[in-house]
């Protein structure tokens, strides 16, 4: 074993002498190696940060939670504006009643209500929406409190009308005087602000639920002031529209109970509404989709970049054979003295194998700097991965032994007494 060592350090030792000896075309046959491991893992790093951005909202959109919308039939929005028969449809009290007592597993259920108002101010009019949701909301749609206090359990229960209005509301409704204690109008009726959070949700996702311009009072206040039933009047007739809740957030306590969930609510609600007019939506459905684009982006960006790849083997392959014949009369003396045809093959391989070993090498250290400069100049996130600096290596080492075979076996089978007389 220790002989073996030996003539493999030997062997190694002459191919780095050799390459030394033509530095300058060395380097130039490293290169493609060199731009070829750089771009897989630029771009590799390029995909993974756009994904890992993507996967990240939607994380936060929470893989934990089911969300439950009232969506008005198709035969409902066709019947216009002339006809008088109310439209009734959407979630129930009586089945938000059903999902607590037979659906387990529920962490957090937050029924909410929704209306477009308009809020009569000094400024204009501002087109609001009136949100009726209970405490829990801001629990699972999280909001910086940035001013006074939520919304409780004793104003649900009282059918206090207190309202948590949005920074960006607040600044519109009351640009001169304090927000705390002011009434807003909405509605119909008159509410006490009570409270001011951020208008971005911490939630990240979540904030396609929630809105810039929310006006949050408690559920009880806003049926007992508005009920359920919906009358506006547009060109041309009117509509009438009796909705009880229009969504209902469910966080459950263990996430791989979401989607057994979201497929018992599907069913029970197709039992319960003769109308598809409840969307059942999963986030963590959307995240292992994003999961799966984002392999598939992967390897299409890796086939792209391991494209220079193949380039490079093509041309250590090229060097390697111009090598073969320049060092022919080499080989038939190397022969002569009793060196085998494996020993010849195996010095043409080295050769190879420390080109690309070396050109990946250097590829990795452009590959981290690649990344780098593109997020410092463009702002584009990225993210290299150790799997991807290892698949390059691996990958420019195999291309070494690929494209070095054929000119190691070329020399190797060399007639000894032909390569003498050679030049």
């Amino acid at each position: 074993m220790t002989g073996r060592m030996v003539i493999l350090w030997r062997d190694v030792v002459l191919g780095v002498t050799d390459l030394r000896r033509h530095g300058g075309r060395s380097v130039l046959t490293m290169l493609g190696i060199v731009f070829g491991v750089a771009s897989v893992i630029a771009m590799l790093a390029v995909g993974n940060g756009a994904s890992r951005e993507a996967l990240r909202q939607i994380r936060q959109l929470g893989s934990d939670v089911i969300i439950l919308n009232a969506v008005k039939p198709a035969e409902l929005l066709n019947q216009g504006t002339r006809h008088r028969i109310m439209s009734v449809y959407g979630l129930t009290f009586e089945d938000v009643e059903r999902i607590k007592a037979t659906v387990p597993g529920v962490h957090l259920l937050v029924p909410v209500k929704v209306r477009r108002e308009q809020v009569v101010n000094p400024a204009g009019v501002v087109d609001v929406r009136l949100v009726g949701t209970k405490p829990a909301w801001f629990r699972l749609v999280m909001h910086r409190l940035m001013a006074g206090r939520l919304l409780t359990a004793l104003d649900v229960q009282r059918r206090q009308a207190v309202a948590v209005v949005t920074d960006t509301l607040a600044r519109r409704l009351f640009p001169l005087k304090p927000v705390l204690g002011s009434y807003v109008r909405a509605g119909g009726s008159s509410y006490r602000v009570v409270g001011v959070v951020s208008s971005v949700s911490l939630s990240g996702m979540l904030q396609s639920v929630a809105g810039a311009e929310d006006i949050y009072v408690p559920l009880s206040a806003l049926r007992e002031r508005n009920g359920d039933v919906l009358l506006r009047y547009k060109s041309g007739g009117s509509v009438r529209e009796r909705v009880q809740l229009h969504r209902v957030l469910l966080k459950m306590a263990r996430e791989r109970d979401v989607e057994a969930t979201a497929a018992a609510l599907r069913t029970m609600l197709h039992r319960f509404h003769r109308r598809d007019d409840v969307k059942v939506k999963v986030p963590l459905a959307l995240l292992r989709q994003a999961e799966r684009t984002q392999r598939r982006f992967n390897i299409v960006l890796g086939a792209i970049a391991g494209i220079s790849l193949l380039v490079g083997g093509i041309g250590i392959m090229n060097i390697m054979l111009a090598s073969v014949t320049e060092r022919t009369r080499e080989i038939g003396v190397r022969r002569a003295i009793g060196a085998s045809r494996a020993d010849i093959m195996r010095q043409f391989i080295i050769e190879t194998v420390v080109l690309a070993a070396g050109g990946g090498v250097l590829g990795v250290l452009l590959g981290f700097a690649l990344p780098w400069l593109i997020t410092r100049f463009s702002g584009v996130d990225t993210l290299v991965t150790g799997s991807s600096v290892v698949l390059s290596l691996l990958i420019s080492v195999a291309v070494g032994l690929v494209f070095g075979l054929y000119p190691a076996r070329r020399a190797a089978l060399l007639n000894p007494v032909e390569a003498l007389r050679h030049g």
